[in-house]
């Protein structure tokens, strides 16, 4: 892992409305290195998305210090590429104008760039389609590959997976992880499920809300790749191992270095 790319200090967001002031995020302290796979969890309203819009630079009304790089984020910039759970795709582009958006395929390393781009989402033979044609899974694939044209320092994902079917959502697991491990692209990821947060990450920040807080920031001890039919993902650990395990959100550590949980229960 790199030197340091993003770090967050004392954290605080406040929402004001009619019925006052809500709370979302407070003392957030988080560093994430370079070329890092980081997932957050936590239940609905623990500010998972909102702590991303501020790394995104879509929010500047907070108080605190969110750097990346050892720049103060202030604004929205393709240094920083974020992924909503919808594609937002351009309806009337076909697949690689919208990898190309305002970039023009008449540029021969632009063109050279959304090539390699769209052999390495798999969606070689249907850069001519349109977002009508593909499927969830394809077309949230052209969101990443858009977003990776920009080469950004680090990739925000929001729930991209969320509205896809299991058997899609685990192959664009599988995507996902293939285009970190080419590209080294620091990549913070938000989801609701824990199985999916301990697949892909190196370390998994568990949020508890209102106020969203960090109760724990506790790193995976599995190599990549992985498998989620190993004993020790499943829980059924080998002789002298741990398995891995969440309890009600609070992290049970077991050896130094391994994620101790009860995945059951993460999301109550």
């Amino acid at each position: 892992m790199g030197d340091i790319s993003l770090k967050i200090e004392h954290l605080n967001k406040q929402f004001v409305g009619a019925k006052g002031t809500v709370t979302a995020l407070r003392n957030v302290d988080l560093d994430v290195r370079e070329g890092e796979f980081l997932t957050v969890i936590g239940p609905s309203g623990c500010g998972k998305s909102t702590l991303l819009r501020i790394v995104a630079g879509l929010d500047t009304q907070y108080s605190g210090s969110v750097r990346l790089n050892g720049e103060p984020i202030v604004k929205p910039g393709i240094d920083k590429g974020f992924i909503f759970q919808e594609h937002r795709l351009f309806p009337w582009l076909t697949v690689e104008k919208n990898i190309a958006s305002d970039l023009s395929l008449n540029d021969k390393e632009i063109r050279r760039k959304v090539d390699a781009l769209i052999e390495l989402v798999r969606l070689k033979g249907f850069e001519k389609a349109y977002p009508r044609e593909l499927s969830g899974g394809m077309a949230q694939r052209v969101s990443i590959a858009r977003a990776l044209l920009r080469q950004p320092r680090i990739l925000l994902l929001d729930e991209p997976f969320g509205a896809l079917d299991a058997f899609t959502r685990a192959h664009m697991q599988e995507v996902l992880l293939e285009i970190w491990r080419n590209n080294k692209t620091t990549m913070i990821f938000v989801t609701h499920d824990i199985d999916e947060a301990i697949f892909l990450a190196d370390r998994v920040v568990i949020l508890k809300p209102r106020p969203g807080e960090i109760s724990a920031i506790v790193p995976v001890g599995l190599a990549h790749p992985r498998k989620k039919s190993e004993p020790r993902f499943s829980g059924a650990s080998p002789e002298g191992t741990q398995p891995i395990r969440i309890r009600r959100g609070i992290p049970v550590r077991g050896r130094r270095g391994n994620l101790a949980n009860d995945k059951k229960s993460l999301a109550t």
